[in-house]
């Protein structure tokens, strides 16, 4: 299927910037409502884990079919467009749903076709950004920008117009996103011209790489800590509430996580190339397990405010990490693939958390980030395995 593409009045890495600041919108909106949301219309705390699972059991089921589809396309840009145009129309449907089997499935149609081209843009992106001498980091934060603006407006709008604002807003950005899905540019590199593999030559087939522990391990352990962060997104919220936390201050603490994660990865290409990209991994695994247990003691606004901050340590600098690492082992032929890959681990992960963290949030509360504190400490072991396997041979991030 060949989609029209724009005049290039624009840099393909300013396009490709605008996308990823809509991309996260919606995300960000639903962050900090969702929960909310659900629980005014008598959803339980296990059912809203289901609700925030099962899209990502399904997307996991099709991740890879999605990866491996995109890589032999002319190009990866028409999977990213087509996905961003079903996850704008499929939304209206929340309009019509007020019990919990209606909200499951919707909520997971609307999440689907996004969670799925997730890896497709942020491999082609790398890819391109690679080939012209750009940054992905800096591309990538104004996603995290779009997902702290509404992290922050979010909580305002709720205060003014009540839960009734939400459906509307989260539609109204699922069409923003499809709109400029239709201005982005062509990722792949032109035919004849040579790509790079940044240290040693990258791997053409996925099962040579990823059969390869020390390349495994470090993606599985920070797969473990990506899903602690997805008991902040599904239950955060929710518990800050429990706590007596207006719900004007949560959205902008929410925020707060989403500004350190774009700082950092508006300053990753300053130092990312001086620490190999498993030591970075590592770092943020470790970063976790401390944040994670300040959390378990349910603290006050201020030193709330502190552990947010930490959220480009914990997430940002891990996930930039992972996504250099992989860039630099594999080659274009199954750069959407393995990434696919990465995020399905990610996914099996936040499934287990979701689910999981539903039930001991019923059982023990705030102490329940006691668990999440074990599970990042168990991924800091991976990496750190893998680490003692194959230690890097320089300081830079490529290496493995």
């Amino acid at each position: 299927m060949s989609l029209p593409r724009p005049a290039a009045r624009l840099t393909p890495e300013a396009r490709t910037t605008a996308f990823y600041f809509t991309y996260f919108m919606g995300p960000g909106a639903a962050v900090v409502f969702l929960p909310i949301w659900l629980s005014e219309k008598g959803i339980s705390t296990e059912q809203i884990g289901l609700i925030n699972a099962v899209p990502v059991l399904v997307i996991l089921l099709l991740n890879l079919v999605v990866g491996r589809l995109a890589d032999k396309a002319s190009d990866w840009r028409q999977v990213i467009v087509i996905g961003a145009l079903i996850a704008g129309i499929v939304p209206i449907g929340l309009f019509f749903v007020n019990e919990f089997w209606g909200i499951l499935l919707f909520w997971t149609l609307c999440s689907l076709p996004v969670g799925a081209v997730g890896p497709v843009l942020d491999a082609a992106t790398m890819r391109m950004t690679r080939r012209n001498g750009s940054d992905f980091g800096t591309i990538r934060a104004w996603g995290t920008v779009g997902y702290m603006l509404f992290n922050a407006l979010t909580g305002f709008l709720v205060v003014w117009y009540g839960s009734v604002i939400f459906v509307p807003l989260f539609v109204g950005l699922a069409m923003l996103r499809a709109a400029l899905s239709l201005q982005l540019p062509a990722f792949r590199a032109p035919p004849g011209q040579p790509t790079v593999a940044a240290v040693q030559p990258a791997a053409g087939k996925l099962l040579d790489i990823v059969v390869r522990p020390w390349f495994f391990l470090p993606l599985v352990g920070f797969a473990m800590v990506f899903g602690t962060h997805i008991f902040l997104n599904g239950f955060g919220a929710l518990l800050w509430k429990a706590q007596g936390i207006p719900e004007n201050i949560i959205g902008p603490l929410i925020a707060l996580g989403s500004a350190s994660e774009a700082a950092m990865m508006f300053i990753w290409r300053r130092f990312g190339g001086r620490v190999s990209a498993r030591h970075m991994i590592l770092l943020s695994a470790v970063a976790t397990v401390l944040r994670w247990i300040a959390m378990a003691f349910a603290p006050p606004v201020p030193v709330l405010v502190a552990l947010q901050l930490t959220h480009g340590i914990t997430f940002a600098i891990g996930y930039l990490g992972c996504v250099h690492f992989i860039a630099n082992w594999t080659s274009e032929d199954i750069a959407a693939e393995t990434q696919s890959l990465f995020t399905v681990v990610q996914q099996v992960m936040s499934v287990v958390a979701l689910i999981t963290f539903g039930w001991l949030i019923g059982l023990f509360g705030n102490y329940a980030y006691f668990f999440a504190a074990l599970a990042a400490f168990l991924g800091a072991l991976c990496i750190w395995a893998s680490l003692q396997m194959m230690q890097p041979r320089d300081a830079r991030a490529g290496p493995p």
